[in-house]
């Protein structure tokens, strides 16, 4: 949910302030590059609806072995260890993809990838909270992960990234220091993971970085 609204005005005001912090950092900017490269006309505090948007996001689900359970993810789960709930918007759809690439292997196949019950989950809320193996900021930064991978699926497949971008308060903290070290440390371990590319394209690679290691040197 998105903490600051910010309109078409105010987007071309900040953006170009982030961009410029991140000249020093290549994959960085190429990574904002492809997420700003479509800015759509309009409502910016809407993620899309579009018909087409969502079969190719339930298409690029079927491409990475998702089964699809037609389905409101109140009434059962987002993501079931099996099948990704085909009632949600494109965007949300996808962001289950950065969430399986940077799960590790066995918490791929548990509801809603061991991080309890995600913000859409209804019926299965207790069954995904009774599986949860990670926790507080753990789970944090592996959500960020998973958001700033599925966005950038959503720039591959030629639909307007920069809405969820703004939705999941990528740009919050602007031009902060702190707020770019984060978003330059995020895409440096997407692609010290292999899960994206030196110019900032996702992979079809999953994650096989184990959590104790990984998360000990993220927070040392």
């Amino acid at each position: 949910m998105i903490l600051t609204p910010i309109d078409s005005v105010r987007l071309l005001a900040v953006l170009p302030r982030f961009r410029e912090s991140l000249l020093g950092e290549p994959l960085a900017l190429d990574v904002l590059d492809r997420i700003a490269f479509h800015i759509p006309d309009g409502d910016l505090m809407r993620l899309s609806t579009e018909p087409d948007h969502h079969r190719q996001a339930l298409d690029l689900c079927r491409s990475f072995g998702f089964g699809i359970r037609e389905c409101d993810p109140k009434d059962w789960y987002t993501w079931d260890g099996t099948c990704v709930a085909a009632g949600m918007e494109p965007s949300v759809i996808i962001h289950e993809i950065g969430h399986y690439q940077c799960a590790v292997e066995y918490r791929r196949t548990l509801p809603d990838f061991g991080l309890g019950a995600g913000p859409e989950t209804g019926a299965g809320r207790a069954a995904a909270d009774a599986v949860r193996v990670v926790y507080g900021a753990e789970g944090d930064v592996e959500e960020g992960l998973s958001s700033l991978l599925g966005i950038l699926w959503e720039a591959e497949l030629g639909q307007p990234a920069i809405l969820a971008f703004l939705e999941q308060n990528w740009l919050e903290g602007g031009a902060d220091p702190r707020n770019v070290a984060h978003f330059v440390k995020m895409t440096r371990t997407l692609r010290d993971w292999g899960l994206i590319a030196d110019d900032g394209r996702p992979t079809r690679q999953c994650r096989a970085v184990e959590d104790g290691p990984f998360f000990d040197e993220w927070f040392s």
